[in-house]
Parts: C-alpha cells; sequence; structure tokens
C-alpha cells in the first residue's frame, strides 16, 4: 500500500509518465510541431477585437424590406433580426421585431413567428401594430391544425390566441377574420370530440360516449357537428334505457333543426321503442338550448391565412 492507501496501479499516471503522454499526444495531433510550442511561458496569441462599426439599423431594415420583396423570407427575417442585436434600443427595433414575426410566418416558420410575436406583444401591449402582431400569434397556431384524429393541442392554443385578440382588439380589422377562424377552429375541436364518442358507442361505453356528445352540444352549439351529436345521445340514451334523455335529445333536434336527416333518424329510432319526441325543459340538454340560435352553416375544410 501507498502512502495515499491505495495500490500503486490505482494512483493515477506518475507525473513523468503524464508528462510523456502528454508530449505523446501533442506529437501525434500536432505531426512535425517542435517540443517548444509545448513551453506553457510562452506568450499567448493577443485578441484583437473586431472594429468593424456595426450596420446601421436603418440599413439593416431597408435590405430586410429588399429581401423580403424579392421573395427571399429567410434572408429577411436574418437582417431584421440583426436589428434587435446590433441596435436594440434604436426606433427601428420594434419594427425589425414585428417584420421578424411575419417573416417567419411567410417562410411557414410557425415556432419563430410564435416566439417573435409575443416578444412583440409583451415588449409593446399598447402599440398600433399589437394587434397584427396578435393576428400573427394566433394564425400560426391555426396554420397547424391537425386532421380531426390526431392531438387538438394547436387548436386550443389557436382559439385561446384568437379570443385574445377579439378581447384585447375588439375594433381591429383583424376582428372579423378572427371570427371566422374561430368557428372553423371550434369544428375541428368538435369533430375530434365526435370521433372518440362514435367510438366509444361503436364498444357499447355508452357512458364515455354520452360524456363525448355532451361536450359537442354544450360547447360547440354552433358547429356541423351538433345535429349528429344530439342523434347520437339519443342513440345512446336509447340503449341505456334512460327514455326521457333519448326523448329531449331528438325534441331538441326537430326544433331546432327540422329537416335535418339527422332527426328523422332519431326519431325513426324512438319510433322503434314505441315513444316519440318529447322535450324535459328540466333535462341539462334542454337548458343548453334555451336562446339557441344556428348562425352558421356547414363548415368545410379548414381556411388557411
Amino acid at each position: 500500500m501507498t502512502r495515499q492507501g491505495l495500490p500503486a496501479n490505482h494512483r493515477g499516471l506518475s507525473p513523468r509518465r503524464g508528462i510523456a503522454l502528454a508530449l505523446g499526444t501533442a506529437l501525434l495531433l500536432g505531426g512535425c510541431d517542435t517540443l517548444s510550442s509545448l513551453n506553457p511561458f510562452d506568450k499567448p496569441e493577443v485578441y484583437k477585437p473586431d472594429m468593424t462599426p456595426p450596420t446601421p439599423a436603418d440599413k439593416l431594415y431597408n435590405e430586410g424590406l429588399a429581401r423580403l420583396q424579392s421573395g427571399d423570407s429567410e434572408g429577411a427575417s436574418k437582417k431584421f433580426e440583426d436589428i434587435d442585436k446590433s441596435a436594440p434600443f434604436s426606433p427601428y427595433a420594434r419594427k425589425g421585431l414585428l417584420m421578424t414575426a411575419y417573416t417567419n410566418f411567410q417562410a411557414s416558420k410557425w415556432e419563430e413567428a410564435i416566439t417573435a410575436s409575443k416578444r412583440f406583444i409583451a415588449q409593446n401591449p399598447a402599440s398600433p401594430d399589437a394587434a397584427y402582431a396578435q393576428y400573427i400569434l394566433a394564425m400560426s397556431y391555426y396554420n397547424q391544425i391537425p386532421d380531426a384524429t390526431r392531438d387538438q393541442e394547436r387548436t386550443a392554443q389557436a382559439i385561446q390566441a384568437f379570443e385574445e385578440l377579439l378581447a384585447r382588439y375588439p375594433k381591429s380589422e383583424y376582428a372579423l377574420d378572427a371570427k371566422e377562424k374561430l368557428l372553423v377552429a371550434r369544428d375541428q375541436l368538435a369533430g375530434k370530440e365526435m370521433n372518440v364518442g362514435r367510438y366509444y358507442l361503436e364498444k357499447r361505453n355508452y357512458t364515455g360516449a354520452v360524456n363525448r356528445f355532451r361536450e359537442v352540444i354544450i360547447k360547440y352549439q354552433t358547429t356541423r357537428h351538433v345535429e349528429e351529436a344530439l342523434m347520437r345521445l339519443t342513440e345512446a340514451y336509447m340503449a341505456m334505457g334512460i327514455t326521457n334523455e333519448a326523448q329531449t335529445a331528438a325534441a331538441v333536434l326537430g326544433h331546432n333543426f327540422p329537416d335535418s336527416s339527422w332527426y328523422k333518424d332519431a326519431y325513426k329510432l324512438l319510433q322503434s321503442g314505441g315513444l316519440e319526441p318529447r322535450e324535459d325543459r328540466g333535462s341539462y340538454i334542454s337548458r343548453a338550448f334555451q336562446g339557441f340560435s344556428r348562425t352558421v352553416g356547414g363548415i368545410i375544410g379548414i381556411n388557411r391565412f
């Protein structure tokens, strides 16, 4: 045992062996370099700062606009980003940040557009351009909405962003389009609920199915899915033997959508059990449609920006 209490072969390299290994490695890496180049007392190279003056913010901004006009969205974005780096307190910094959001959006770089628009809103909440930044934010989420069979996190984020736009800037020029996009996004969420509800119905998990269809009639009444949701509620409640709710769902469907093919199906289903549509005013289904007015027709697909 050594003085350190460890066997000799566990003490690590001896100083002489360590130096030899370092020299060998240096020779391998350095080829024909001399040993003098390893002298630790050699003076290090003096750092010479780059004395090139930064490009003026106005020039960067104009260069960004020129690239954008030529169709080079990515190059334009880099120019606008450089303004924030070289002149963060210049009058062009705010404009550059907004244009960064816009150019990234144009290049379908959604995450970068989201980050830039959020920064602009946080730093310039009272700016006349804040509504536009909020619109870019909402549309960046909206353009990532997947089909109704997949996770709808982006759909929910788009809805939240559009709702914030309408709440903060109700008179902005983007308000009307935001309302239309909201309807489409909500229709997408309703479609997701319907897909899951149908699956549960097929598997005879009637309670799970009812919960999904209930979400549609309460939260998404202006979507194209509400008629089918009422019919599916009729079907699920009939299967469960809860005829009162089945009759109410069919009655509400017939009252609000008398020409719907879904109402005809619901009516036939009730008749097969010797029943007729009859609304129970105390039912949650009836309460959900009190004061209801359908303002939107069928929605097909997702309209992009």
